[in-house]
C-alpha cells in the first residue's frame, strides 16, 4: 500500500498504468461522486445502412462518375427502416459514431438528414475531401483511432469488402443486408474512394 499526503491509504499501480486522478473529496456526510462509466460505441455507416442510395446511383454509372450530383441528391435519401430501427436499439446502451466514406465538404447536410430522420446524434467522422483511399482503408484507420481507450461494441456497414476487412483485423461487424448490394456503388468506392 502507498500512503497519500492526506495519510490515507490508496492501492499501488502497476508501473505500466498510468494513475488516474483522484476524484474530488465528497463534502462531510456525503457518498463520493460517481464517475460515469463510458458506453460502448456501435460506429455506423450512412449509405446503404440508414440511407438508401439507389435513386442516386444513375451518377455513378458513367465513367467518370457524377460525384458532385451524387453528393447533393443524397438529402433526397429515403430512410432505410431496417438500419433505422437498429440503430435506434443500439443507441439505447452504446454511444453511436456515424462512419461514412462521403466527403467533409457534405457534413452540413449528412448531419441535417441523420436529424431529420430523428436518428440518434453521435460523432459524425467523415472522409477528409482529398482523400482517395477505398472506403475499406479509410475506414480501418478510423476504426483504429477509435479503438484507442475505447471499447468498440458493433461496427455496422453495407460495403462486403469493408466488412470483410474489418472482420479479418477482428471487429465485431454485422453487415447490414437489408438493402441489396449495388456493384456500382462498390466499384466506385473502390477505384475512385469517394464513398
Amino acid at each position: 500500500m502507498v500512503t497519500d499526503t492526506a495519510g490515507g491509504a490508496r492501492a499501488a499501480h502497476d508501473a505500466a498504468t498510468p494513475a488516474l486522478p483522484a476524484p474530488p473529496a465528497a463534502p462531510h456526510g456525503q457518498a463520493p461522486p460517481v464517475v460515469p462509466r463510458q458506453r460502448p460505441l456501435a460506429v455506423i455507416d450512412v449509405d446503404g445502412v440508414v440511407a438508401d442510395v439507389r435513386h442516386r446511383l444513375c451518377f455513378l454509372r458513367s465513367s467518370p462518375g457524377d460525384w458532385d450530383s451524387f453528393f447533393a441528391a443524397a438529402s433526397d435519401d429515403p430512410p432505410l427502416a431496417e438500419g433505422v430501427a437498429l440503430v435506434r436499439q443500439l443507441a439505447k446502451d452504446h454511444e453511436v459514431v456515424w462512419l461514412t466514406g462521403r466527403p467533409e465538404r457534405s457534413r452540413e447536410a449528412t448531419s441535417h438528414w441523420l436529424r431529420e430522420q430523428d436518428l440518434p446524434p453521435g460523432e459524425l467522422r467523415m472522409r477528409p475531401d482529398d482523400d482517395r483511399r477505398p472506403a475499406r482503408v479509410f475506414k480501418r484507420a478510423v476504426l483504429r483511432e477509435l479503438g484507442v481507450g475505447r471499447q468498440v461494441d458493433v461496427v455496422v456497414d453495407d460495403d462486403p469488402a469493408v466488412v470483410d476487412l474489418l472482420r479479418a483485423d477482428g471487429w465485431p461487424v454485422l453487415r447490414a443486408e437489408w438493402l441489396a448490394y449495388e456493384a456500382t456503388l462498390g466499384n466506385a468506392q473502390e477505384d475512385a474512394g469517394r464513398t
